[in-house]
């Protein structure tokens, strides 16, 4: 599907790369600050995005059931092959409508969107807030990290306010509940200037 998917342009190409950078960072020194908005129970939680599928082994691990949504083929096979478990299923789908996913009928405690939301448009976003928001329990969280800074040759990407993601998440019915932005965790990338928002939503 990656090729009919705007926003995805340049990670089949850099596949090998990407993965071997995303395997060698722990989930906990991306996502430690929002650890406590995890569920303590054993929960349904939406991945998308998935990349090599580090997160959601993670979560497996955690002993979550997960969706992970990836839809760049390399990527995708690589992380199902790597990160097998039966807490995971992969399925080729993509924001902003999240066809596949929403044909399932789930309720999901957490969505997470790591290094995504950046790839769409605002017309996009819109659209893609509203149904991730129709996806999530009440109470459920949306996790995501934006990014900002000079954008890889060659990428889709779009800088994305802060404020005008918070907006449009309570017009969704989405709280927020957690932000902060950080310089990047990789050196050329701060060296460039890029930095990360960190967003949390609660559904009321």
């Amino acid at each position: 599907m990656s090729s009919n998917v705007l926003g995805t342009e340049g990670y089949a190409e850099y596949a090998a790369q990407m993965i071997e950078r995303w395997e060698r960072t722990p989930f906990s020194d991306l996502h430690g600050d929002v650890a406590h908005l995890l569920p303590e129970v054993p929960s349904l939680i939406l991945d998308v995005g998935a990349g090599s599928g580090r997160d959601a082994s993670a979560l497996a691990e955690m002993g979550h059931s997960i969706v992970a949504v990836e839809p760049v083929d390399a990527l995708r096979n690589f992380g199902s092959t790597r990160h097998r478990s039966s807490r995971i299923e992969w399925v080729d789908d993509s924001l902003p409508d999240l066809n596949v996913v929403r044909s399932m009928n789930l309720a999901f405690d957490v969505a997470m969107l790591t290094a995504v939301w950046m790839h769409i448009d605002a017309s996009e976003r819109v659209r893609a807030m509203r149904h991730l928001s129709s996806l999530l329990l009440h109470g459920g969280h949306v996790l995501m990290t934006i990014r900002h800074g000079p954008a890889p040759t060659g990428r889709r990407m779009f800088e994305v306010a802060h404020e005008e993601t918070v907006q449009l998440a309570a017009v969704c019915g989405l709280r927020c509940v957690h932000s902060d932005t950080t310089g990047s965790i990789q050196e050329s990338n701060r060296n460039q200037g890029v930095t990360w928002t960190r967003l949390a939503f609660r559904r009321n």
